[in-house]
């Protein structure tokens, strides 16, 4: 099966890492594709969480994946989020065709789009971040009880369940806080004179039109790859939500017929250079 042409892909809320990470299922849709451009649109590695003891090979192969993007000349634009929020401080490093950077603006043929993580408009982010941390934690354990509740539903014949969804639609607070942050960040994209605004951070995907008194814009967030397992997609000037279906795209229809090694990515892309000033940070 040919791989997929794709002007513009968007992904956002990885979170490599963690145990509820779909690292497999990410490889494979980005196997899948041949973007001209890609922006990881923050929380793509999960620094917060992040463990020796857990880093799959699975998640080196994403790694490496974008790495190879990368190495082909195909522009990838890294916006850090909360969970990377450590790479802030090397915003506007270059290593090739990828960019570190915290927000972007990107003209396309109908306008301006404005792009970034969306951690700003998290109240609890920007004043109890130990409070966000804390959550994260616990998010990341409800999905490791979910997944082993799902085990045992599938064994049954049953459906598939979803606890943090569940969670989100029967609290008013957690609707509450889904409207303001994209009724914010339209706001604020109004203001600033952008066609469109694009986010990850509250894990749902949705594009929309919101017009408020003062103009209009197209809303876009890019989900996640711990529970929707989505992407947006920008083709012939069209946006479109990517939903992960195993169906659709299996993975040894895509393998690699020239994959680069280490050794090939470190000599295309001078990985060494990244690695010192990683090591800045330690």
């Amino acid at each position: 099966m040919p791989k997929r042409a794709v002007d513009l892909v968007v992904i956002s809320d990885v979170h490599l890492g963690t145990y509820g990470c779909h690292a497999k299922e990410l490889l494979t849709y980005l196997k899948s594709i041949k973007p001209k451009k890609i922006i990881l649109n923050g929380d793509i590695i999960d620094v917060w969480q992040f463990s020796k003891h857990y880093w799959p090979e699975s998640h080196m192969k994403v790694v490496r994946k974008l790495l190879k993007f990368v190495a082909e000349g195909v522009p990838v634009f890294y916006l850090t989020g909360n969970h990377d929020e450590m790479l802030r401080k090397f915003a506007d490093f270059k290593l090739g065709s990828l960019q570190l950077l915290n927000k972007l603006v990107l003209p396309l043929q109908q306008g301006r789009a404005w792009i970034f993580h969306g951690d700003i408009f998290d109240v609890t982010m920007q004043h109890s971040k130990w409070l966000a941390r804390l959550g994260a934690i616990g998010y990341d354990t409800l999905i490791l009880l979910n997944s082993f509740v799902n085990w045992c539903l599938v064994k049954m014949g049953q459906g598939k369940m979803s606890f943090s969804k569940r969670v989100k639609a029967h609290f008013k607070d957690a609707v509450k806080f889904i409207n303001n942050f994209e009724e914010t960040s339209a706001d604020l994209a109004i203001e600033k004179g952008y066609q469109y605004v694009i986010c990850g951070h509250i894990h749902q995907p949705e594009i929309k039109e919101i017009v408020t008194e003062n103009g209009r814009v197209m809303y876009l967030n890019s989900g996640d790859w711990v529970e929707n397992l989505t992407a947006l997609e920008y083709i012939n000037g069209s946006w479109s939500i990517y939903r992960y279906n195993p169906q659709e795209c299996l993975p040894e229809e895509y393998d690699e017929t020239d994959p680069l090694d280490v050794e090939d990515l470190n000599d295309k892309l001078n990985i060494n250079k990244l690695l010192e000033l990683l090591k800045t940070e330690v």
